[in-house]
């Protein structure tokens, strides 16, 4: 899909200090734990990201966080290639994703997405979860800020600080974690969940997309976490903008019973899904947020060079 695949950290070159192997471009936003920066790989010029993690923070949900990149080798998930350890930091080596996440996107033109973009990347968001689903992970965190793009329009899942493995002696997790708003009941209620959550967390995305919010978004989380339990599903705010496909959709993501809950297989047969155009709908609204953080930066020219003046 792109050269990004063909990187290859080799032993001799993990067994070096970071700073010998990448130059540090900028920095490009914070991740779970820690902040991203956007890197050269010295030997074959290749742009990178690179996760910079304090060691003080919770080492055993770094470690959960690598071991799931490590195990994924998808085109539809941010790829992993490999951990160095400098002073007091982890650095983590990934795929970079020059447009950024559909969240940045939105926030930088100002404007929800279309039907058409939004089929788009709820396309690719359900082959990437169809892929961790069929391999027993839960990603957990499914929203707009978890999905990036690529420059080419490529989306993919990113962020797995918080995914979950499931296994036979351990068939549902009872914890509650991810972010409020996108939570599905049986997270929020603790009443042991499986991979049908992020179905729920997608229909959420979905409104998030077309509303530039999720549900209950103006309202304080822990307010939030008693009302979407109790509450009939959340749908859109004026279903007369949508189209019969769309609404359908969202409503077959947003069932309360995990049990009757479609999966990720099932909804890429939808045909709201099946009406995805390929990635130029979404180059071109990559290259609009670009033309418009590109116009940012010349306004600004303050001669910063710790943030990246264009993706």
């Amino acid at each position: 899909m792109s050269s990004q695949s063909a990187l290859k950290l080799s032993d001799e070159s993990l067994a070096r200090q970071p700073d010998e192997v990448f130059d540090v471009i900028c920095k490009i936003g914070r991740g779970s734990y820690g902040s991203v920066y956007k890197a050269l790989h010295k030997e074959s010029g290749q742009v990178l990201a690179i996760k910079q993690v304090p060691v003080d923070t919770d080492l055993q949900e770094i470690i959960k966080e690598i071991s799931i990149m490590q195990q994924c080798d998808s085109t539809f998930i941010v790829k992993y290639y490999g951990s160095y350890f400098k002073n007091t930091d982890l650095w983590i080596v990934m795929e970079y994703c020059g447009a950024g996440s559909v969240s940045d996107i939105m926030k930088l033109r100002n404007k929800t997405l279309t039907e058409l973009e939004i089929a788009t990347i709820l396309s690719y968001t359900l082959k990437g979860l169809e892929y961790l689903h069929s391999r027993k992970k839960i990603h957990r965190d499914i929203k707009a800020g978890n999905i990036l793009l690529n420059n080419e329009g490529h989306a993919k899942l990113a962020d797995f600080g918080v995914a979950g493995q499931l296994t036979d002696t351990m068939a549902k997790r009872n914890t509650v974690i991810g972010t409020p708003y996108w939570m599905a009941p049986e997270v929020i209620q603790e009443i042991g969940y499986d991979c049908v959550a992020d179905i729920w967390s997608l229909g959420i995305t979905a409104l998030e997309m077309a509303e530039g919010k999720p549900p209950y978004g103006d309202i304080h989380p822990m307010r939030a976490i008693f009302m979407i339990p109790t509450k009939p599903p959340p749908s859109f705010r004026n279903p007369d903008k949508w189209s019969p496909e769309f609404i359908d959709f969202v409503s077959k993501c947003l069932v309360k019973n995990p049990e009757t809950r479609i999966s990720a297989s099932e909804l890429l047969k939808h045909d709201f899904i099946r009406e995805a155009d390929p990635y130029t709908v979404l180059q071109k609204m990559i290259g609009e947020a670009k033309e418009i953080q590109e116009a940012q930066t010349t306004a600004l020219s303050n001669g910063e060079d710790s943030v990246c003046s264009s993706r």
